[in-house]
């Protein structure tokens, strides 16, 4: 005997490829499905609706199948209240967890359908005093009120944008300057729009944006009042450091290129300059730190942090090197963002990118495509990616942008 269910999904399903994925899904799992309705979108501004009957061997068969149809949308038509079981433990769940994705959910309480907040891939759902939140798993306590199985959720993935070629999406080739400019244009509107309702707009920075040049404009950019948040970790502060204090890079000489004599000493020497003074803002406040990125952050009043790893020398006193820690501080201070600049850092841009809900518009600029496609494989579905040089992609930025961020 098989099991059914009546379901329903709404969006831009056919331009998205939507509904194809969810017939994939079905026939993938040895399910079988019945179009019961399917209303088209007159406009392209108008979304369609489908309704379908699942016919699924088994009762187990068909919860796995609802489970992985639920980031694409679908819902039972039949909606009953979000079932919830008690952590047993700090830390701990019910096996059945529902795993939340980084797209708008909403669950049904006693009191109707209420917005699941702070959302986040890979966590689960919490509900206490009428609200429900996106929860880690380390920080459940025991007694919690935690939603399992698929009944009584809804997801809300994303449409598909329409106009995502203007950024040359993925493109295979390094980018021509007019392809990048291209990026650049479409991304000072959506920048504007977060500017003009509020919103933040947060970097975050790999080191070799001080290697390629980037600096001066990302200064600018800091200044202008473009930028509400910087998170990178203990190498972009020590590198743009390094210049700062030293006029080099890695050793090299930032105007002609050229190794300078004991240059591999000076990320330890700015490290060790910064350490004597106490921290980044000391070392502003002391008269030692004039210039860079870093003294821009302090002097504008810009928040930063900076994550650590098991590769850093150091590292710089302002480094949060306990992991859970560093989690806390980027997720606090991506809260609210709308955009999320990503330039040069495959290993914290994908950290951002699971913190990130997918209603955030996140731009992955790096000279490797590979890094622009890790990033979207990994889940962050909205990530756009600009392959080109990051200085060049910061110089042009900012003078699209200008100097009026605050204004």
């Amino acid at each position: 005997m098989s099991v059914t269910e009546r379901v329903k999904v709404e969006g831009h399903l056919i331009d998205s490829g939507t509904l194809s994925g969810i017939f994939d899904h079905i026939v993938k799992a040895s399910c079988r499905y019945e179009v019961l309705e399917f209303r088209i979108g007159r406009t392209n501004d108008q979304t369609s609706t489908a309704e379908l009957r699942i016919h699924a061997p088994d009762e187990e068969a068909l919860g796995e199948l609802l489970q992985n149809l639920l980031p694409l949308g679908v819902a039972s038509t039949d909606h009953g209240r979000a079932a919830t079981e008690p952590a047993p433990a700090d830390g701990v769940v019910s096996e059945d967890f529902y795993s939340t994705t980084n797209h708008p959910t909403e669950v049904r309480t006693a009191s109707g359908w209420i917005a699941v907040t702070h959302q986040r891939m890979d966590s689960v759902i919490v509900v206490r005093d009428g609200e429900a939140v996106c929860t880690k798993l380390r920080n459940v306590r025991a007694g919690d009120r935690v939603v399992t199985g698929t009944e009584g959720i809804r997801v809300h993935p994303p449409d598909k944008e329409r106009d995502r070629a203007h950024f040359g999406f993925m493109t295979n080739e390094v980018s021509s300057e007019k392809q990048v400019e291209l990026a650049v244009a479409r991304l000072v509107k959506d920048i504007g729009a977060a500017r003009r309702d509020g919103s933040k707009i947060l970097v975050v920075a790999g080191p070799v944006v001080v290697h390629t040049g980037g600096v001066a404009p990302l200064e600018a950019l800091l200044s202008g009042g473009w930028v509400d948040g910087l998170l990178a970790g203990n190498a972009l502060a020590v590198h743009d450091i390094e210049r700062a204090l030293y006029n080099t890079s890695l050793g090299i000489d930032a105007q002609t290129g050229e190794g300078v004599v004991d240059g591999h000493r000076n990320h330890m020497r700015a490290i060790n300059a910064v350490r004597a003074c106490g921290g980044i803002r000391q070392a502003v406040e002391q008269g030692v730190l004039t210039r860079g990125i870093m003294h821009r952050c302090v002097t504008e009043n810009v928040p930063f942090v900076l994550a650590g790893s098991l590769r850093d020398d150091g590292p710089l006193p302002d480094v949060v090197t306990d992991m859970n820690e560093a989690q806390e501080a980027y997720g606090e201070l991506l809260r609210g963002a709308r955009v999320v600049l990503i330039l040069s850092t495959m290993l914290h841009g994908i950290a951002v990118g699971n913190m990130l809900p997918s209603s955030v518009l996140t731009v992955c600029v790096d000279i490797n495509p590979a890094v622009a496609t890790k990033l979207a494989d990994r889940g962050t579905s909205q990530a756009v990616g600009v392959v080109t040089d990051v200085g060049l992609f910061l110089s042009l930025l900012h003078q699209r942008l200008g100097a009026n961020g605050r204004s």
